[in-house]
């Protein structure tokens, strides 16, 4: 009988193991099914002839750029340089955004003064002050690491105000009636409260931040990075490398958001049933 029973636990199992794999493995390949669309697309049309081989190249050549750049390692230096000019200009964009939109969130005086200047810079594109910042800080990583920061902070400030705007009132009156004082306040109730919409914004200072990053790299005169690299490549019509470059923003963007974003919404905003998981 025991036999029996202990033969039924451990068919349960396997068969939970089984579901649980499958349900992995659909969810990778409903992923990966658009990227499939994509590259086949994309090589019908490069096999036919569409446009001349040297502008729109096969998937092939670009894996073949793509390797021979990483293993002589001129890919990843690109790629470090690039990664550190924008966490560096994303970090300054993510503190001061966030303080400066829990601010206007919690202060009306703030919001007064602030949200007039952040709606009127916020809608300009951040090339227009790329010369502003290569004449006041020159040429280099400086200008691109603040102008990074500068105009990624804005979505950040936007939604980390509307955030806490957000909160609801019940929530405020109940803490206040338990007996929570403006720190407690604040931490177990506002910030939890406004979490959401700040990752949000987060997200999208990232995005913008890329956007940026890019663009200035091909005019702040910095030796090394991925947009660096894309610009010179386009001089010489190596599309494949241009490819390459793009592939690798692309990898560090879905890095980022796995690695990163992710994790830290599944242990604050998933883990106290504010969003369900993705």
């Amino acid at each position: 009988m025991q036999d029996a029973v202990n033969t039924i636990a451990v068919t349960g199992t396997d068969s939970r193991s089984t579901r649980r794999a499958a349900d992995h493995l659909r969810a990778i390949l409903r992923n990966m099914f658009p990227f499939l669309v994509v590259g086949l697309l994309w090589e019908i049309v490069a096999r036919l002839g569409v446009f001349p081989p040297r502008l729109f190249p096969t998937l092939e050549e670009v894996a073949a750029s793509f390797v021979r750049l990483t293993v002589s390692g001129i890919l990843p230096h690109h790629a470090i340089e690039t990664v550190i000019r924008l966490l560096s200009g994303f970090a300054l964009a993510a503190i001061a955004g966030t303080v400066i939109g829990i601010l206007m969130g919690r202060s009306r005086r703030a919001e007064d003064i602030m949200l007039p200047l952040v709606s009127i810079c916020a809608p300009i594109p951040g090339l227009a002050y790329a010369p502003l910042f290569l004449l006041w800080f020159g040429l280099g990583n400086v200008s691109a690491v603040l102008l990074v920061g500068f105009v990624s902070a804005f979505p950040v400030i936007f939604n980390s105000w509307t955030g806490v705007k957000a909160v609801k009132e019940i929530w405020l009156r109940s803490a206040v009636a338990l007996g929570a004082d403006d720190r407690r306040l604040f931490t177990h109730v506002i910030l939890p409260g406004a979490l959401p919409y700040i990752l949000t914004g987060l997200r999208l200072g990232l995005a913008q931040a890329w956007r940026i990053l890019v663009a200035v790299e091909m005019l702040a005169a910095v030796p090394w990075g991925l947009g660096w690299l894309i610009f010179g490549a386009r001089e010489f019509l190596n599309t494949d490398v241009m490819l390459a470059g793009i592939a690798v923003i692309a990898l560090i963007g879905i890095a980022l958001e796995k690695l990163v974003f992710q994790k830290i919404e599944d242990y604050t905003v998933v883990r106290w049933g504010m969003v369900t998981a993705s």
